[in-house]
């Protein structure tokens, strides 16, 4: 499949928004969003950019989203196509499906320190769902399911100084219930809506797709 191999930083730039992508660097002084907290281009901060039409709002936070989970364009619509499918509000269901991708979770849970570097940890076979290895980020996690890192991966150690960095963080959110020195955690409930603390406007995405 497809993946994004560019620079990830300008992304935070170009939506405005810190979006956590390059893990601890996210949180130091090294941050690009607080050193150059304008949009990426040539011309830097003097660049001459007019404001978004109804479209281009939309169409930004669509982005936002789209990157804030990984996700290119095919994969961002297939799982728009299924909240849409799902009975409630589609823009609702979009964010808690997305939230409930197992590299998703296993970020969450402190064990990386990026989306990016959970789902390398989830395609490399060291993540175990109900004790079975599953390499499969987009999969789905559902109440009640166990998650752990598996027993021979404890010894990578920046999974380890990960899970401690992300308790210190406070990223774990209520749906979830960790134990990071053990390195196993559990769904304890499926994700709602004011779990979500990013400024996301879900709707614009919703007005976007039904154009």
């Amino acid at each position: 499949m497809a993946r994004y191999c560019d620079a990830v930083c300008k992304l935070c730039r170009r939506e405005k928004l810190k979006l956590f992508l390059k893990g601890d660097r996210c949180y130091s002084d090294k941050c690009a969003i607080q050193k150059r907290p304008y949009a990426p281009g040539q011309h830097g901060p003097t660049a001459r950019r007019g404001k978004y039409s109804e479209f281009g709002v939309q169409l930004r936070e669509k982005q936002k989203v789209k990157r804030l989970y990984g996700l290119l364009e095919k994969q961002f619509r297939l799982t728009y196509d299924k909240a849409a499918a799902r009975k409630g509000k589609t823009g609702e269901n979009l964010l808690v499906m997305l939230e409930q991708r197992l590299d998703n979770t296993v970020y969450r849970m402190g064990f990386a320190r990026s989306l990016a570097e959970a789902r390398q940890l989830v395609k490399h076979s060291h993540v175990l769902v109900n004790g079975k290895k599953c390499n499969i980020p987009s999969m789905q996690v559902k109440k009640n399911d166990a998650i752990s890192i598996r027993e021979k991966s404890h010894a990578v150690a920046f999974i380890q100084e990960a899970g401690d960095a992300a308790a210190r963080k406070g990223l774990v959110p209520g749906w979830l219930v960790v134990d990071h020195k053990a390195m196993t955690g559990k769904v304890v409930a499926d994700p709602t809506r004011e779990q979500i603390v990013v400024p996301i406007q879900e709707q614009l995405i919703v007005e976007l797709y039904s154009r």
